[in-house]
């Protein structure tokens, strides 16, 4: 299901933003993209090297990216070359979106009309915005708030004091109270003479049969989107970063912490205050321990512990080796 919360400009051309291109490569830029998702008209980014399969495949017209990862896009993609791609996308954005940089309050919200949703029950003090979608026998707590455009699926529970915007819910989806969902991520690219916030234009999609506990918070995706996938537990106070990939039938216990894009596999279970670095991949059916510090890749099917995270026999003998030594 497409939805879009953040409308790009109309009529804007590469070359208005970028001078040097020749005619004969000028287009109408539809939308920014990731690179997996990209088409013909869209403009992209590249700018880790992690990102070099996506980058072979992608089917976008143009790509920013520097003189060592160009060589990896298709010959036939417009190969924007530039010395800092996320400062040079960040200025892009703004142009294309101009109101992505901040949350900006809605103030299309209204109590919610009861001819028009109605098999959902309302607590007191609920906000809707223009265009809200709530599925059938959903139930939303006292004084929350859910932004326009947002679609929150049938037999959802959402608690009391919750705000959501650009995001998408599933079915059978409980979300408990005071979470936030949706609010702009923790973006900024270091400048000398100042730090340069970086606009988010993604969304939150949150797979069916979720639960997200008390006082969680999940920031939509920078470019991509942040998603939580079916059947998923989260245990109070976790933090969600943007564009972080959280797998099916995972349970997270409290206070653990995503740094942006990290990606976790299904039927993960990690432990009370982890912690995962940004742009890892986290494998299938992995285990983590309570207080673990996850700093580099970790493969399917294994069992870690420690900062920095190491397999679980190597973590026991290490410590059994510290204690001998005391």
């Amino acid at each position: 299901m497409k939805s879009s919360f953040f409308i790009p400009k109309k009529n804007i051309r590469i070359s208005k933003i970028y001078k040097h291109i020749h005619k004969d490569n000028d287009f109408l830029i539809n939308e920014v993209k990731p690179l997996h998702e990209a088409g013909k008209s869209d403009l992209t980014f590249f700018d880790n090297i992690r990102y070099k399969s996506a980058a072979l495949k992608t089917k976008a017209k143009a790509c920013i990216t520097t003189t060592k990862l160009a060589k990896f896009l298709p010959k036939s993609i417009l190969k924007i070359i530039v010395k800092n791609v996320l400062f040079d996308l960040a200025n892009t954005i703004n142009i294309i979106y101009p109101k992505a940089d901040k949350d900006y309050p809605d103030l299309s919200l209204k109590s919610p009309i009861k001819h028009k949703y109605k098999s959902v029950k309302f607590g007191k003090n609920v906000l809707i915005g223009k265009n809200v979608k709530i599925g059938k026998d959903s139930i939303i707590g006292s004084n929350s708030i859910i932004e326009h455009n947002v679609i929150v699926g049938k037999n959802c529970i959402i608690g009391s004091n919750l705000i959501i915007k650009n995001s998408i819910i599933g079915d059978r989806v409980i979300l408990q109270d005071g979470s936030k969902i949706g609010q702009k991520g923790f973006g900024f690219i270091p400048q000398k003479v100042r730090n340069i916030k970086f606009p988010h234009i993604g969304r939150v999609i949150i797979g069916d049969d979720v639960e997200i506990a008390a006082g969680c918070t999940i920031d939509r995706g920078s470019v991509d989107d942040t998603v939580i996938g079916k059947n998923t537990y989260l245990d109070n106070q976790i933090h969600i970063a943007h564009n972080v990939k959280i797998g099916s039938n995972c349970m997270i216990a409290g206070q653990v912490g995503f740094a942006g894009s990290a990606k976790v596999g299904n039927n993960v279970s990690i432990g009370g205050q982890a912690g995962v670095s940004g742009h890892l991949k986290i494998g299938n059916n992995v285990k983590i321990g309570g207080g673990s510090g996850v700093i580099k890749d970790i493969e399917d099917n294994q069992i870690v512990m420690g900062y920095p995270a190491i397999s679980l026999k190597d973590f026991i003998k290490k410590n059994k080796n510290n204690n001998g030594q005391n």
